[in-house]
């Protein structure tokens, strides 16, 4: 049991939490354009949760991205170093996202910390405020901890790099 608890949160997380939330925001936002446009009057909390729903599916897409390791990057900026250190460029471009994920984190952990003291609520639906706030700790939370794994990923698999590069300049 604790196994496949352990192999949904390492494979599926974040897939997981991206289907629901875009689910789940897809029906918030079809009712609210049918109630406007066929009802004649608009919700006003459905705004709102889309809203905070997009913000947590971005955050949460980045972990994703770190996941799969399929993030925006500059193919061209890695083929202007030598072939034999763009696998070493490419960790190192890892490690520096990693570093800007403890940064955020931090800076989220703080935010985070004053909005439960402040106690705001949001103006449609009166939840507070630190929920949706908490979108960049999670989010970053979880890419540095996928920045690990692809460190320690590349990391093991540095001779298939190798590889792969003259495959993918074959194919130029």
């Amino acid at each position: 049991m604790f196994k496949k608890i352990v192999d949904f949160l390492d494979n599926r997380l974040e897939m997981s939490i991206c289907i629901v939330l875009m689910s789940v925001l897809s029906v918030v936002l079809f009712i609210q354009v049918f109630f406007r446009y066929v009802m004649g009057a608009s919700l006003s909390w459905s705004e709102e949760l889309a809203r905070y729903m997009f913000i947590w599916l971005v955050y949460v897409g980045i972990a994703y991205g770190c996941k799969v390791m399929r993030h925006i990057k500059i193919d061209a900026g890695l083929y202007c170093f030598p072939k034999k250190a763009r696998k070493y460029v490419v960790i190192l471009g890892d490690i520096i996202f990693l570093v800007f994920c403890v940064v955020i984190v931090y800076y989220a952990w703080q935010l985070e910390r004053k909005q439960i003291m402040f106690g705001q609520l949001s103006p449609a639906m009166q939840i507070p405020m630190w929920i949706p706030y908490g979108a960049p700790l999670v989010g970053f939370f979880l890419a540095g901890i996928r920045e690990i794994e692809t460190i320690i990923f590349r990391i093991r698999h540095l001779k298939e790099a190798d590889k792969e590069q003259e495959i993918d300049l074959d194919n130029l």
